[in-house]
């Protein structure tokens, strides 16, 4: 080594650590909502059928492997958690097309029961048009609960789907720590009129251990082709072994990096993403669920979550949804690990099986951590 790269070498990985902590901060310092992850323990459920669609109970932790941005995580199988409290919210679309859908959740009473097991719970009810509504704060009389989301009225045009979600997340947020939370959210596929951002609707669906079971039911056709009109262009930043173009990733060119819209901090975050696998990862990831989102939000959010999404018609459809729900709530695998050195901002998660094949796995696909948590590490 001449004495050019023993000088290069050292002061390049400063610069790229350096670029990385700045990334890093980036993404955690997006503004809203409350939600704020006070524990660093991050629950990953998951849930494993046949290709038959039977249910498999004879797991353990051993048959599991998790990554975190890449990096293999120790992991624990939490016990006994189809057992602990639960928090519930019921988060129904008034507005735009589900006001057509209003008589298609009469007489839930048994269903939520089923969903909701043998346990100490309590249940609120959401309902939402172009900004969302306290209908019923947390009770534990499911049946009074039932009744309200039967008597909901027909709302104004909007499909505020993000804002709701931010909303029923935050009186999630305040229930008692023992309480497992989760949410059953009734929507169409596209947002219409939220002030929440995709940025933010994603800081607030993943800091928290919250699962999310959606039912969806299709926008109109002019939604459809307005969302898509503000989806990013194909290709964006060019995430791939191919070097960006003359000027470096940091180029001043305004067409050098499209999904930084300009923003040299976004920029930096891509760069870093490019040299360093862990955040190239993690920004790949939250960008699939930005796009997730603008497509489709009751799926995309099940997926991060953890959860489960459906489509459906009419009444008919929705209760066989909702009883194959109920048998698979209390049948998830709630397995945990306790990230080292974790930074701030959106983590990717990949939960795999060892050497099963035949079997299908489901399981939340992201969390994020905020500066305040990453920094008392």
């Amino acid at each position: 080594m001449n004495m050019l790269s023993a000088i290069a070498t050292p002061v390049l990985s400063m610069i790229l650590l350096a670029v990385a902590t700045a990334s890093a901060q980036s993404l955690a310092g997006m503004e809203i909502p409350a939600i704020t992850v006070r524990s660093n323990l991050v629950m990953v459920p998951a849930l494993v059928k046949t290709k038959a669609g039977e249910i498999v109970f004879s797991l353990n932790a051993d048959d599991f492997v998790l990554t975190d941005d890449g990096v293999p995580q120790s992991l624990q199988l939490e016990s006994d958690t189809d057992s602990q409290p639960l928090a519930l919210a019921v988060i129904v679309q008034t507005g735009g097309q589900g006001a057509s859908h209003l008589h298609d959740y009469r007489d839930l009473e048994a269903v939520l029961d089923a969903i909701i097991g043998n346990v100490p719970h309590r249940v609120a009810v959401v309902s939402f048009d172009s900004m969302p509504h306290l209908e019923q704060d947390f009770i534990a009389d499911t049946d009074a609960a039932a009744k309200t989301i039967t008597n909901l009225h027909e709302g104004d045009p909007g499909a505020a789907i993000l804002d709701a979600l931010n909303f029923g997340i935050n009186l999630l947020s305040k229930q008692p720590p023992a309480y497992r939370r989760a949410v059953v959210l009734f929507s169409e596929t596209i947002d219409i009129g939220s002030q929440t951002s995709f940025e933010n609707a994603i800081r607030a669906v993943d800091d928290t251990n919250t699962s999310i079971y959606s039912f969806g039911f299709s926008s109109t056709k002019s939604a459809l082709k307005h969302q898509t009109s503000e989806l990013p262009r194909p290709g964006g930043s060019p995430y791939s072994d191919e070097p960006y173009s003359p000027g470096g990733c940091m180029s001043h060119d305004p067409d050098a990096d499209p999904d930084a819209h300009g923003k040299r901090s976004v920029q930096a975050l891509d760069c870093a993403s490019d040299l360093l696998p862990p955040l190239r990862l993690a920004r790949m990831m939250y960008i699939a669920a930005k796009d997730g989102l603008a497509r489709n939000v009751p799926e995309s959010v099940a997926q991060l979550t953890g959860g489960e999404y459906f489509t459906f018609k009419d009444a008919n459809t929705l209760n066989r949804h909702l009883v194959a729900i109920s048998h698979d709530v209390p049948n998830y695998y709630v397995l945990s690990f306790r990230p080292q050195l974790p930074h701030s901002g959106f983590h990717a998660l990949k939960l795999s099986l060892k050497d099963r094949p035949e079997l299908l796995l489901r399981a939340r696909n992201a969390y994020w951590v905020e500066a305040e948590t990453a920094n008392n590490k």
